[in-house]
């Protein structure tokens, strides 16, 4: 039997110890993604609707917490009572029970009402029968009536809004454009009337709901999002809310301070600034790495050159900021206000944060990494094989482009990947060149020229830190906390998993490569 100090001459000892930490450094991983995606996924779960008396009151909500000697509830009413969560003494509590005609009622504004329907109406009058059963009948066209209403709202009425605008400035530099700020304002107009008729329509539906203490609250069918009767649902019914509430979890805009409904728009803006930032960086990358490798002599500019990109690497991320806001928007946006949109002046159009500067900027903290990976792909691609296309008589550059970058871009999609994966994270510097807390519009829409990349955007990781740290509601905002942190993981593995897939894919068709 093999003794210890054989085993330890071996370096057996190293390998188990190797192991084990790459064992241990897994287990945390899969930990802190399993903690994050349980705190959030469960948010989205029907709770159980618990009754009972304390000593101020009735009380009605979903139990959220508990400790030794409290238990906290959700009670929602935030406009009754000023307050979603409320921490109870078990001593002060009365016996529990689950009501079965208690409701979640998703609203539009103040979140969720938590309590029980007393009546329905319409024009005053009240509806006949069961008032569940009417409102469960009268809603998918309250909510069309609604998403109607936004449509018309956000896209006809603030796309005349901003073309009356943009046709506003224009008349400052050519006169004798009435005749389309006319035109431009009938249409608004009429959109207007109609957008009036249309909300007439919808406030002509209400449903009263009672709160736990006789409070009673009256609102507009149409501001009504869902209807969670939790403690009467089966699991087929709470599963249909669960993938309901997830679905605008991921695809719907945001409301009530950030803390309620969806994320979509800080995902687009994620995703199309990391994109932007991959398009920018990569040219900026290859180039300089090439430079270095294939061209530079060697001596004392190039150790300074590599040293440089060494430290850059290492620099702190709010001063990548900082320069950003400082050349990219007040000095080249600046510059191109004077030269193309002097007429929108002292109102800045490139000359303020967007989602172009914060993609250069995060392009210049990331273009340290794809330089390193792009010389040591270069480096890695066989010298036989530059020799054999010298000796066939092809040119220096045609050896490059034909032989060299195509060997080395598993390599240059390494760097890709790894300038992705930190860029996607990064927030300090967007928080200077162009994330904004809430964006009216997308830098992609309908609108010629359709990629508007002067506007602000919204970004999962600034999304993180707004909710976790600038919410007036803490409670409410936890939930949305980890489900944006688990999303910006899933995003980063996603671009990820792309890249990997492509580089994989010219792996296969080289026969190998570098990295």
């Amino acid at each position: 039997m093999m003794n210890v100090r054989e085993w330890w001459r071996r370096g057996s000892a190293l390998i188990w110890f190797s192991g084990a930490t790459l064992g241990f450094s897994l287990l945390m991983i899969l930990g802190l993604v399993g903690y994050i995606g349980a705190k959030g996924l469960g948010f989205f779960w029907p709770g159980a609707i618990v009754a009972s008396t304390t000593a101020q009151g009735p009380i009605l909500g979903e139990i959220t917490g508990q400790e030794a000697d409290k238990i906290q509830f959700h009670v929602g009413n935030r406009d009754l009572f000023g307050q979603d969560y409320r921490w109870v003494p078990r001593a002060e509590l009365g016996p529990l029970s689950t009501p079965a005609d208690a409701v979640v009622v998703e609203r539009l504004e103040y979140g969720p009402f938590i309590g029980r329907i007393r009546s329905l109406e319409k024009d005053g009058q009240v509806l006949p029968g069961d008032p569940m059963e009417t409102l469960r009948r009268l809603r998918p066209a309250a909510l069309a009536m609604s998403r109607h209403i936004r449509d018309l709202d956000k896209v006809e009425i603030g796309g005349l809004n901003r073309k009356m605008e943009d046709l506003r400035l224009e008349m400052k530099a050519r006169p004798g454009l009435e005749a389309r700020m006319a035109a431009l304002k009938a249409r608004y107009d009429a959109a207007e009337a109609r957008l009036e008729v249309l909300r007439a329509q919808a406030a002509s539906v209400t449903v009263t709901l009672e709160a736990a203490d006789g409070q009673t609250k009256t609102l507009p069918l149409a501001s009504v999002v869902r209807l969670v009767p939790s403690n009467a649902l089966g699991v087929a019914g709470k599963m249909g809310a669960y993938l309901s509430r997830l679905w605008e979890f991921v695809a719907d805009d945001p409301r009530e301070s950030n803390t309620e409904g969806g994320i979509f728009p800080a995902i687009f803006g994620t995703v199309m600034m990391v994109l932007l930032m991959s398009v920018l960086v990569v040219p900026l990358g290859v180039l300089a790495a090439l430079y270095m490798r294939e061209y530079a002599r060697q001596g004392l500019l190039l150790r300074t050159l590599r040293i440089a990109v060494n430290n850059l690497a290492g620099v702190p991320s709010i001063v990548f900021g900082v320069f950003g806001l400082g050349f990219f928007v007040y000095f080249v946006g600046g510059g191109i206000d004077r030269l193309f949109f002097a007429e929108k002046l002292p109102a800045p159009t490139f000359g303020t944060g967007g989602i172009l500067w914060a993609a250069l900027t995060l392009a210049l903290l990331t273009v340290p990494v794809v330089i390193v990976a792009t010389e040591e792909a270069l480096a890695a691609v066989p010298r036989s094989q530059r020799e054999a296309s010298l000796a066939l008589g092809a040119t220096r550059w045609q050896t490059l482009w034909n032989v060299v970058i195509p060997g080395a871009m598993p390599g240059i999609l390494t760097g890709l990947i790894l300038a992705m994966a930190r860029g996607a994270g990064e927030v300090a510097p967007l928080m200077l060149t162009g994330v904004v807390k809430l964006a009216p519009s997308m830098p992609l829409d309908g609108t010629f020229p359709f990629l508007h990349l002067d506007r602000k955007f919204m970004h999962l990781g600034f999304h993180i830190y707004d909710v976790g740290f600038q919410s007036p509601n803490s409670e409410a905002a936890k939930p949305m906390v980890f489900m944006t942190a688990l999303l910006l993981l899933l995003v980063v593995v996603v671009l990820n998993l792309f890249a990997l897939r492509l580089r994989s894919r010219l792996r296969a068709r080289m026969g190998g490569g570098a990295f």
